[in-house]
């Protein structure tokens, strides 16, 4: 449990795998998918998610050139757990909702 958690932790991570699991995508397509996300820091979290080998990116030659991001083969067994997460974080929102009533409180 602590592995995979420790792979989806940190912040924007799980974003980034979410954006990723719908396909390949480019550097652009994320930014554009995450703009409250700096370019530096998608840089980084891009790169660290290569390291971790959750995800490869292959350069395409020509002028600009093009950086395309997707899951490997570890990054995809890593889509349940996304995607339970979603359903719980999902759950709670509606459970604790429910508690406070309508008016929020």
């Amino acid at each position: 449990m602590e592995v995979a958690l420790a792979a989806v932790g940190g912040r924007w991570t799980t974003l980034l795998l979410r954006e990723l699991m719908h396909g390949p995508r480019s550097f652009g397509q994320m930014r554009a998918a995450l703009p409250a996300l700096s370019a530096k820091v998608l840089s980084e979290r891009l790169t660290r998610l290569v390291v971790d080998d959750l995800i490869e990116c292959r350069r395409h030659k020509g002028f600009p050139s093009r950086t395309v991001y997707r899951l490997t083969a570890a990054g995809q067994t890593l889509k349940p757990l996304l995607i339970e997460l979603y359903r719980t974080g999902d759950a709670l929102l509606r459970e604790t909702s429910a508690q406070r009533g309508p008016s929020g409180t």
